[in-house]
């Protein structure tokens, strides 16, 4: 399939979905094992890290949701093609670039440890053994594991949790990362115009290698204005231009009402008729589908009122919501080693009869009595793509307006 028509039309039919993996999340096994479930559901797009370690592990599980799309494991699946690649840069400090930090030596020893319960990523150990690879001897922040929501920091009694940001020296890595994926996104504010113009001039030189483009930026007195100031500052743009309205970010796992402040961020710059496509991100969850059809916002439901076109929303944007949901599935038994060695995979080629071996960047054939893939793994691989695809079909269903029929099931914090 031509994916690049095919995320066009999604775009345009406002059934556009897409994974955020996380801007700061570099725990490879788990971005290789979601990416994977997640293009086999049926995404448009997968969110990652610019960082090549983090590209490579998500190539990886592209690679390997392609080779299990076309075995009888993915036939019945919704898997219509290699989803985008997109790496997330920003032009600031961001929230989505940050890892929290502490010393767990200065920890009282009669704290009950809030931040461990409330880690969305359990990124915050305080036993050496309790990393799902049993190799780590880290205690504190896991920092791959760490993408920066900052949860644990109001809830530490003694208030010694800070955060570190980052910004990632796009000069360096744009040469060898750029050519590797397919989009990016930038992560923007209000008042970084300068900021701004300096990123876009080094991503100016290789646009053209791109598919697309998308633009992040939070509320703000005077947001609208600042669009329009980043809009002229890029065009002419010879891809497609998304506005991600990042509402409440990192919060979708909280609870229903999080999706309140994204809904009402994309009705704000859908009004101010930007050029380019909006779709929401940040407290995007299991209801964000339903409200939209409620207020006939999605594309079908305003068509179908005879609304205007262009006044929908183009697609949405899971992150701590979309990963929380698969998984647990996922770590019952890792699909994938630390390693990142080829995950080997008991199924049948059409095409050769013979098994295959999904690793990046190309797939091998390999012996058909290598079959290391035991049944108990397969089956959890179909409950996380059942899980994943529960919550894609809400934007990708022919019917938005029962968006609730079939949904994945609830996701809470610990």
């Amino acid at each position: 399939m031509n994916t690049h028509c095919s995320f066009l039309t999604s775009l345009e039919e406002g059934r556009w979905f897409k994974l955020i993996c996380g801007a700061s999340y570099q725990h490879l096994p788990a971005i290789r094992d979601l990416a994977l479930v997640y293009a086999i559901a049926g995404a448009d797009c997968i969110d990652v890290a610019a960082d090549p370690a983090v590209v490579r592990a998500a190539q990886a599980g592209l690679e390997a949701a392609a080779a299990i799309s076309r075995s009888a494991i993915g036939r019945s699946s919704e898997y219509s093609g290699r989803p985008l690649l997109m790496v997330s840069l920003n032009d600031g400090e961001d929230p989505h670039f940050r890892k929290a930090m502490f010393n767990p030596t200065a920890c009282p020893s009669q704290c009950h440890r809030p931040c461990e319960a409330v880690c969305p990523a359990e990124a915050i150990t305080f036993d050496s053994r309790s990393t799902h690879d049993h190799r780590s001897s880290t205690v504190g922040i896991l920092a791959d594991r760490c993408y920066g929501c900052g949860r644990c920091i109001p809830i530490c009694p003694v208030g010694q949790i800070s955060t570190q940001s980052y910004r990632a020296s796009l000069t360096a890595i744009a040469p060898t990362l750029l050519p590797a994926v397919d989009a990016i996104e930038i992560h923007t504010q209000v008042g970084r115009e300068a900021d701004f113009k300096a990123l876009w001039q080094v991503l100016a030189t290789q646009i053209n290698s791109l598919k697309l483009v998308a633009i992040s930026c939070p509320d703000g007195s005077g947001l609208i204005d600042y669009l329009w100031a980043l809009y002229d500052l890029i065009r002419p743009l010879p891809i497609p231009l998304i506005w991600q309205t990042d509402g409440r970010p990192m919060s979708g796992d909280i609870g229903r009402g999080t999706t309140h402040a994204t809904i009402r961020l994309g009705q704000k710059v859908l009004q101010a008729g930007l050029p380019g496509y909006v779709q929401l991100a940040g407290g995007t969850n299991l209801h964000t589908v339903s409200k939209l059809a409620e207020l006939g916002l999605l594309r079908s439901t305003t068509l179908s009122r005879g609304g205007n076109k262009t006044a929908a929303i183009a697609g949405i944007a899971y992150g701590s919501y979309a990963r929380k949901l698969v998984m647990p599935i996922l770590e019952q038994t890792t699909l994938t080693p630390s390693s990142l060695s080829p995950l080997q995979i008991s199924i049948r080629n059409p095409d050769s009869e013979k098994a295959i071996s999904t690793d990046s960047p190309t797939i091998q054939p390999m012996p058909p009595k290598t079959l290391p893939l035991a049944q108990h793994h397969l089956t959890q691989l179909h409950q996380a793509i059942e899980q994943a695809s529960l919550l894609v079909n809400q934007i990708k269903g022919a019917d938005p307006q029962d968006s609730s029929k079939g949904s994945p099931k609830s996701v809470t914090t610990a």
